[in-house]
Order: C-alpha cells, then sequence, then structure tokens
C-alpha cells in the first residue's frame, strides 16, 4: 500500500546501526578536582578561560572577606582580558566593580557602570539585576528617594514577590525618620492637660489608625523632637489621650529648598506615607502566605520567620479590624491563584531594550496611583 504523502520514510531509518563500543566509543572521562581556593595562587596555566575563572574567584573571595580595594583590583584585571563576547560574565565582573566603587564611596563611579549594565540590558534579568545593584548603591547613600524609585520599578517588573515589597515598607518607614529639623521644629503640640511630657499621640485620622510617638524634650529648653521607635509604630489603649495635633506652617523659601522632599509635608501627606507602609507589610504578608506552601527547610523556616516579624509590624499600626480587613482585600485582589500561574508563565524575559524600558517607566504618582490610589479613597470616605 503506497503511503499517503508526508508520510514516506528516510532510508536512513534503515540503514545498519554503526557498531559503538562501550561507553560510546569514547576515552574515559576523568574529572579534575580542585583543592579549596585553588584560585588563589597564581596559575601558570596557558588556559585563557581557567586564568579569567581564577581572577574572577578572588575578586568574589576579596568581596566576601570586605577586602573591597582587592576585590576591585581583581575584578578590573579580569575585566581587561574579557573578550567581548562573553556577555554573561563582563556584566558579572562589572557589577562586581561597582559595588566594591560603593563600599569604597566612589558612588558616582558606580553609578556610571550601573547605568551603562542599564543600557546594555536585553531581559528582564538583566534589568532585575542592575536595580537591585542601583538600590544598593543608594542604601549606601542614604537617599531614599531613589531607594523608592528603584523599588518600585521592581515591583512593576516583579509584583509578586515578597521580599520587594518589604524593602518597600520599610524604606516607607524610614522616610518617616528623616524630617528635616526644619519640618520637625514647625510641629507644634497643643496639650491638653492629661498629655505627659514623656508619651503624646499623635491622630492622623479618627477612622484610619493612630501613631504612638515618643517626645524627647531637647535640654535647651523649648524645642520638641520626635523619634520613631524600631521602625514601626506601637500603640497602646491606655495611652490614647484627647488633643490635637496642629502643623503650623512656616516654612521659609531657603528651608524648601534645602529639603525639597519634604516641602508638602503635612497632617495629611504623612498619614499617606503611614498608609503606604502598612499596605505594603499586609502586601507582603499575603505573597508570603502564598509562596509558603511551595516551600520547605530553610526556605520554610524564613519564610514563616519574616512573616511573624511582618505581622508584628502591622499590629504595630493599631488599626481597626475593619480597616486592616479593607487593606487586606484591596492589596490582595490581583493574588488569585490561576491569574498568578498566567502571570507567571507569560512573563517577559528577553526583550529589546526600548520594551525593556517601557516596562519600568514609571513614576512615583503612577505606581503610588496603581496600588495605593483605591485605598486611600476608600479610607478617607
Amino acid at each position: 500500500m503506497e503511503l499517503a504523502l508526508g508520510f514516506e520514510f528516510e532510508d536512513s531509518v534503515f540503514a545498519q546501526s554503526r557498531d559503538r563500543g562501550r561507553g560510546g566509543g569514547c576515552a574515559a572521562y576523568t574529572a579534575k578536582r580542585c583543592e579549596p581556593q585553588w584560585f588563589c595562587e597564581e596559575a601558570n596555566s596557558e588556559d585563557d578561560v581557567e586564568i579569567l575563572t581564577a581572577k574572577k574567584f578572588r575578586g568574589d573571595l576579596a568581596y566576601r572577606q570586605q577586602e573591597f580595594q582587592k576585590a576591585l583590583s581583581e575584578y578590573s584585571s579580569c575585566l581587561l582580558l574579557l573578550p567581548s563576547s562573553n556577555v554573561a560574565m563582563r556584566r558579572d565582573v562589572q557589577e562586581g566593580q561597582a559595588r566594591c566603587l560603593a563600599h569604597l564611596g566612589r558612588h558616582k563611579e558606580a553609578l556610571d557602570i550601573a547605568e551603562k549594565l542599564r543600557n546594555g540590558a536585553t531581559n528582564t534579568d538583566h534589568l532585575t539585576t542592575v536595580l537591585n545593584l542601583q538600590f544598593a548603591i543608594y542604601c549606601r547613600l542614604k537617599n531614599i528617594e531613589k531607594k523608592i524609585t528603584c523599588l518600585q520599578q521592581l515591583i512593576s517588573l516583579h509584583p509578586f514577590n515578597p521580599w520587594n515589597w518589604k524593602l518597600l515598607a520599610e524604606t516607607y518607614m524610614s522616610s518617616l525618620q528623616t524630617l528635616p529639623p526644619s519640618f520637625i521644629s514647625e510641629i507644634k503640640l497643643v496639650q491638653c492637660k492629661d498629655c505627659t511630657a514623656n508619651d503624646q499621640v499623635f491622630q492622623t485620622s479618627p477612622r484610619l489608625f493612630e501613631m504612638n510617638l515618643q517626645c524627647h524634650k531637647m535640654h535647651s529648653g523649648r524645642k520638641d523632637v520626635w523619634s520613631i521607635r524600631d521602625n514601626s509604630v506601637s500603640y497602646s489603649d491606655s495611652h490614647m489621650v484627647e488633643g490635637s495635633l496642629h502643623i503650623k506652617e512656616e516654612c521659609e523659601t531657603r528651608d524648601k529648598t534645602k529639603h525639597a522632599t519634604f516641602e508638602f509635608w503635612g497632617q495629611e501627606a504623612l498619614k499617606d506615607v503611614w498608609i503606604k507602609a502598612c499596605a505594603s507589610f499586609v502586601r507582603t504578608r499575603l505573597l508570603l502566605q502564598i509562596t509558603q506552601l511551595q516551600q520547605s527547610s530553610f526556605a520554610l523556616e524564613k519564610n514563616v520567620k519574616v512573616q511573624q516579624e511582618t505581622e508584628d509590624k502591622v499590629k504595630g499600626f493599631g488599626l481597626k479590624e475593619e480597616s486592616l480587613l479593607l487593606i487586606t482585600e484591596i492589596m490582595g485582589e490581583d493574588l488569585i491563584p490561576e491569574k498568578l500561574k498566567e502571570d507567571v508563565q507569560g512573563e517577559i524575559k528577553c526583550v529589546g531594550p526600548s520594551a525593556l524600558t517601557s516596562l519600568v517607566t514609571i513614576s512615583a504618582i503612577e505606581f503610588e496611583g496603581k496600588w495605593f490610589k483605591k485605598l486611600q479613597d476608600s479610607l478617607s470616605l
């Protein structure tokens, strides 16, 4: 019977197979054995790959031992020998250079390298690495605004990563600890007769939450210095008092210029920051609960530990039960198992530079509008 078109067999299918000896006809394989820290000694090898690998490993070891100048020297030496075709290793070595420069206080050079790496990114993994690098540099610079921008871009790439949300929440909290003295001095507390000098209450909204701040009197006399305890808010019904906080706006032009980040801060702005911080912690907890189902061993232990820490911080906001439920509902609207699976499968990996840029070109207003606007509107009703 004649086979239908397209179903003919190749003659090679019926050809006699080659006679192959045991082990596929190849010589016995002998694995190379390396002693611990074999790369620390200068190798006399003529193998370029081995020489480059040794230099890279020496740089990594020096970095781990916090010998940043030595690590930078090894990375720079390695980079000079690397062929331009070895893109992966070049990017890895350049990242090492940038991190060393940041530790050595040469932040401008570190940021320049990070920018070059960003411009050369061709996939989301490259971009994720660059954003983490930039975040690390801005951490050393203590630039909170830039740190928040990096985290917002990371979350735009990976909205279901709990660790980025946790970092964002902590950064929002730390932003309140860097209020300029000119702003602090404008806060005048109107105390009632039941208020003590050591513990006052800052009420942002009767329907939202109350922040319990510790007020310390300076020895020189009249100014109040406010500090937030342990990056969180402690709350106790026994400390609730009748009183109000009035913010007297007497900002001068020079203060606004010097502290541009905080020039529009007031009670409402402070409330918004607390909402964002709390919502980010809630989102962190939700994502950790989801990933917990797929974890075991030390990963599960870390997850459970961080969940408890996050739970404690959320409790520290002193939210009413209905407010907490509302935040949890809104921040978890997109956490549907079927949708999560589709998003992971459909994640963009390799795209052009312009497409990558569009993935993270998002302003703070756009990001906060997407994630917090509905929450802010609901809580202000």
